[in-house]
C-alpha cells in the first residue's frame, strides 16, 4: 500500500516536473511517508524513478495487447493490430510520457535503455511471438519474424508518432490510411495466398 502511494506521488511529480525538479521530500510529503521509506524501498531517487517508469510502462501494457484473434483472417488481424496500436501511442498521456522519458534520457542514457525495454521492446516481442505462430500455422511466409513486425510497426507509425510529439494534432484519417497501407504492403510481401 505504502508502496503504491509513493509511486503514486513520484509519477505525478517527475512526469509534470521532471526528474531534477522532483524533490524525495516532497514525494514523501504528498505520499504520507517518511523520506526513509522511500530509501529502503527504492534506494535512491534514480531507483525511484526507473520503478515508476517500470510501473507506466505496465500500465501502458494493459492498454496494449496483442490477442491472436484466429477467427478473423490475416488480413483483418493486422489492420486491429495497427490500428490499436496507433490508438494507444496517439493518446495524449502516452505523448507527455514519451517527451518526459526523452528529455530525461538526455541526462541519463540509462532510463531511455529502461523504458526501451519495459514498453517498446516488451511490445515488439509480443507482436514477433504473433507473427511466428502465423508463421508456423503457414499463413505467412516470413524468414524473420522480429524485423517484419518491426517494419510493420514502422509503416503504421509513419511520421505520425513523430508529428504528435512535436505539437502536430492527431490525424485520425491519415492514420488510417497508413494502417491500411501496411497491412497491404506486408500481406503482399509476407501472407501466404490463401491466408490473405
Amino acid at each position: 500500500m505504502k508502496r503504491q502511494a509513493i509511486l503514486d506521488a513520484a509519477s505525478r511529480s517527475f512526469f509534470d516536473h521532471g526528474f531534477a525538479a522532483t524533490a524525495i521530500e516532497q514525494v514523501a510529503a504528498d505520499a504520507h511517508v517518511s523520506k526513509v521509506t522511500i530509501y529502503n524501498q527504492f534506494g535512491d531517487k534514480r531507483g525511484l524513478f526507473a520503478a515508476a517508469i517500470e510501473r507506466e510502462c505496465e500500465r501502458m501494457g494493459e492498454h496494449f495487447a496483442i490477442p491472436p484473434m484466429p477467427e478473423l483472417p490475416l488480413r483483418a488481424r493486422l489492420e486491429a493490430i495497427g490500428t490499436a496500436m496507433t490508438a494507444f501511442m496517439s493518446r495524449p498521456e502516452m505523448i507527455q510520457f514519451d517527451r518526459r522519458i526523452a528529455a530525461e534520457t538526455e541526462a541519463d542514457p540509462a532510463i531511455g535503455a529502461a523504458f526501451l525495454e519495459a514498453g517498446p521492446r516488451q511490445m515488439l516481442r509480443a507482436f514477433t511471438a504473433l507473427l511466428r505462430s502465423l508463421n508456423a500455422a503457414g499463413e505467412i511466409a516470413v524468414a524473420d519474424p522480429e524485423l517484419a513486425a518491426e517494419q510493420f510497426v514502422a509503416m503504421c507509425k509513419g511520421l505520425g508518432d513523430l508529428e504528435r510529439r512535436f505539437g502536430c494534432a492527431n490525424d485520425p484519417e491519415r492514420n488510417a490510411r497508413r494502417i491500411s497501407a501496411a497491412v497491404d504492403t506486408f500481406c503482399r510481401a509476407f501472407a501466404v495466398s490463401s491466408a490473405d
